[in-house]
C-alpha cells in the first residue's frame, strides 16, 4: 500500500462559494491529510470565522472527508482535512483568538506574510528585525494551544527567531531551498538546519517560481527535496503543493496586489502550480533515485504527521 500523504498547504478560493469537492482529488491508496488555507494578510478575524463556519459543516457532511480534530481522527480510507492561516493578522492583536481558531480547525499559523506586521518580518522586506515582543508571545501561545508555528513567507531573521524560541517543532509548511533556486521566498540552509533542530519539517512546495524559472515539473520538485534531504536528513523533509484550485484567480490577485507580491512573483508571467497528482508522483520518483521505503514514507507524510502528534492538543 502507498504511504499516507500529508499535504501541508493548498488553497481553495477564499469564499463561502468554494467547491469543496476539489479536495476529493487527494483520495489515494493509503489515505491523505490536507491542510487548506483559510486566510492570509488581507483577511480579518470575522472573514476567516465566517469562511470556516461555512466550510466546516459541508466537509463534515461529505462522506469522502474527515474533519480532523485530533491525530487519532486520521482515517486512511478518506481525505482528512484541517486548516491553516498564512498570517497572524486575523488575530487582530488578540492572542486569545489562537484558541478560537484552533477550535475551528486551524492547526498551523505563520506570523507574517511577505511583509512586516505586528508579529515580525516578511521575506520581501529589505530589512527583517525578527520577531517583535508580540510575535514572541504569539509563538509561545501557539505552543501552548497546540497550533504549529510556521516560518514560510517570514523573513529569515524572523523565522530563525521562531526556531530559537519555539518549545515544540516548527515547520516551513511550503518553502523551497534557496541554494537550489535563489528566490526570496525560499529558505536558507541555516533556516532549514534550525528548523530540523526543533524536530521540525521543511515542506517543499510545488510553485514554479520557487522551484526554478516557473518550472513546476516533477524533476524540479524532486531536485529541491533531494537537496533538503542531503542537508537535514529524510526525517525533516515533507511536501506541500501550495496548489491553487482557482489558479486563474490566484494569478490575477498576485498581479493586482503589488503591495503584497512584487516583481519576484510576476516576472515570469502566470505562475505554474504542481497539482495534487504531482505530489502523488513523488513516491515513484524518489524510489527511482534509490530512496529506501522508510524514507519515502517519512517524506510523503510521516514527518508532518509526527510533528502534528507532538504539537496538537490531545483534547
Amino acid at each position: 500500500m502507498s504511504p499516507f500523504l500529508w499535504e501541508q498547504h493548498c488553497c481553495l478560493p477564499l469564499t463561502r462559494r468554494a467547491d469543496l469537492g476539489e479536495l476529493a482529488r487527494y483520495q489515494r491508496p493509503g489515505g491523505a491529510y490536507v491542510s487548506v488555507n483559510a486566510g492570509y494578510a488581507p483577511h480579518g478575524h470575522d472573514e476567516v470565522v465566517a469562511l470556516l463556519e461555512d466550510w466546516r459543516p459541508r466537509i463534515e457532511a461529505d462522506e469522502r472527508y474527515v474533519l480532523v480534530k485530533n491525530i487519532g481522527d486520521l482515517d486512511s480510507s478518506r481525505v482528512n482535512v484541517a486548516f491553516d492561516l498564512e498570517d497572524s493578522g486575523p488575530l487582530e492583536g488578540r492572542l486569545d483568538r489562537v484558541r478560537e481558531f484552533y477550535d475551528l480547525g486551524v492547526r498551523t499559523m505563520l506570523p507574517a506574510y511577505n511583509h512586516r506586521n505586528a508579529a515580525g518580518g516578511g521575506c520581501l522586506d529589505a530589512t527583517d528585525d525578527g520577531l517583535t515582543a508580540y510575535g514572541k508571545d504569539l509563538i509561545l501561545e501557539l505552543n501552548a494551544v497546540g497550533m504549529v508555528a510556521d516560518g514560510s513567507h517570514c523573513g529569515a531573521r524572523t523565522a530563525l527567531d521562531i526556531s530559537e524560541l519555539s518549545r515544540k517543532p516548527m515547520i516551513y509548511s511550503h518553502s523551497c531551498m534557496r541554494a537550489v533556486w535563489d528566490h526570496p521566498r525560499n529558505i536558507t540552509d541555516d533556516q532549514a538546519r534550525a528548523c530540523a533542530q526543533t524536530g521540525g519539517v521543511v515542506g517543499i512546495t510545488g510553485i514554479g517560481i520557487f522551484l526554478g524559472p516557473n518550472d513546476a515539473s516533477l524533476e524540479a520538485l524532486v531536485r529541491h527535496i533531494d537537496y533538503a534531504v542531503n542537508l537535514v536528513g529524510p526525517e525533516h523533509v515533507g511536501l506541500s503543493s501550495d496548489y491553487s484550485f482557482d489558479a486563474e484567480d490566484a494569478n490575477a490577485a498576485i498581479t493586482d496586489n503589488p503591495g503584497l507580491f512584487d516583481d519576484w512573483f510576476t516576472r515570469w508571467g502566470p505562475i505554474n502550480f504542481t497539482p495534487p497528482e504531482g505530489l502523488f508522483a513523488v513516491e515513484g520518483a524518489l524510489r527511482e533515485l534509490g530512496y529506501p521505503e522508510q524514507a519515502i514514507a517519512a517524506i510523503l507524510g510521516g514527518n508532518f504527521r509526527r510533528v502534528a502528534a507532538e504539537c496538537w492538543s490531545v483534547t
